[in-house]
């Protein structure tokens, strides 16, 4: 047993004298590897774009004004008509024979006045010589004053029943383009139904969505530009004329009419247009994701890469747009702002950059861990 112990105890020996010669291996420094992006110079306005269609300021849906049934169209879809043109025709056949029967009612009316003036005038002259009694003069006078009512009744009717006849015909009251035709000869239509749509001439529209979140902005957008699809680069200047109260129950949006200049160039009904809505500001605006945004005892943050470490920003915010942050304070152009992983990081935590990672930093890694085996086997080797 003496032998395996004093074993034992050189064994012990050799372990303490090698690790009394060996030196520690140093930790692993904790990078983390984070995604960011360098920022840039913004535009100094708050600006969002949606699609339009151009429509005219006003468009008519014309109607007869008599029942009938149709008998010509002139005009086709999209036609150009001058104020005073036909568009169509009804068939006059029965408006014309009211006519007559007005007419007719009208010669006879104007008869039976005209006797009875005659015999007021007659009576007139042997009151005066004493020859008939008052109460027979008072009787002849109102003779004629009913007879003198009932010509006016047929005159208007009369008058009436040609302006019937005039409404047979559909006449276009504006300058402006066929937008729609709702009825085709052979078609008996009501008085009042609309068979066809005239879009006036001059002011155009174009109209456009507003989604819920961009409904309270759009009244502070003063800067308003519209492009239209066919001449994407030309900017025409537009104002916001109207905006619905109620939003559309099948697109959840609310309508919204801008004006275009009365001088505005090669725009026609129908085209699509990009209409930007905009607010002019002194201050520049920086965007950045939604995801780099980091909340610290209340107040919004931003961790920035400098040097290889993090260190934790407060920023000024201005709202958002879409899915971006509108920073107006706290970073600078050319500042690298982390975009993902930021609840992970401490201040002054080293980080790496992903699809960024340079080749000296790999080196670097290499290198230590080879210092790291060499100094273990010179202290094993001691």
């Amino acid at each position: 047993m003496l032998p395996a112990l004093s074993s034992g105890v050189l064994l012990a020996s050799v372990l303490a004298l090698l690790s009394a010669c060996s030196k520690p291996v140093g930790k692993a420094e904790d990078i983390r590897p984070v995604r960011a992006v360098t920022v840039a110079s913004a535009s100094a306005s708050a600006a969002f774009e949606v699609s339009g269609e151009v429509r005219p300021r006003i468009e008519s849906r014309l109607g007869f004004r008599v029942p009938g049934k149709i008998v010509q169209r002139r005009v086709d879809l999209g036609a150009v008509v001058k104020r005073g043109q036909i568009l169509m025709q009804l068939d006059p056949q029965d408006l014309a024979l009211a006519q007559t029967q007005a007419k007719a009612g009208l010669m006879a009316a104007e008869s039976n006045r005209d006797l009875a003036q005659a015999e007021l005038r007659r009576y007139q002259e042997l009151r005066s010589k004493n020859f008939v009694a008052a109460a027979i003069l008072d009787a002849k006078e109102v003779a004629f004053r009913a007879a003198q009512s009932s010509y006016e009744q047929a005159l208007a009717g009369y008058k009436n029943q040609s302006n019937q006849i005039a409404y047979a015909s559909l006449i276009a009251d504006v300058d402006g383009v066929v937008t729609g035709i709702d009825a085709e000869a052979g078609q008996v239509v009501a008085a009042g139904t609309p068979v066809i749509r005239v879009a006036q001439s001059g002011d155009m529209d174009v109209v456009v969505g507003i989604p819920e979140n961009k409904i309270n902005q759009i009244r502070q957008m003063s800067d308003i530009r519209v492009a239209l699809w066919a001449n994407p680069a030309q900017q025409l200047p537009a104002k916001l004329r109207e905006l619905s109260a109620i939003a559309d129950p099948v697109t959840r949006t609310y309508q919204a009419k801008v004006s275009l200049p009365a001088d505005a160039r090669d725009v026609r009904l129908g085209m699509t247009a990009n209409v930007r809505f905009s607010t002019p500001g002194q201050q520049p605006v920086f965007r950045l994701p939604m995801t780099a945004l980091f909340q610290d005892k209340g107040v919004s943050s931003v961790w920035v890469v400098n040097n290889g470490a993090v260190k934790l920003v407060p920023v000024q915010l201005a709202g958002a747009d879409g899915e971006q942050l509108l920073v107006t304070d706290g970073i600078a152009a050319g500042q690298v702002v982390v975009t993902a992983g930021v609840n992970q990081l401490q201040a002054g935590q080293k980080v790496t950059l992903l699809g960024a990672e340079s080749a000296a930093g790999k080196n670097t890694s290499s290198a230590t861990a080879s210092a790291a085996v060499v100094s273990s086997r010179a202290g094993a080797s001691q």
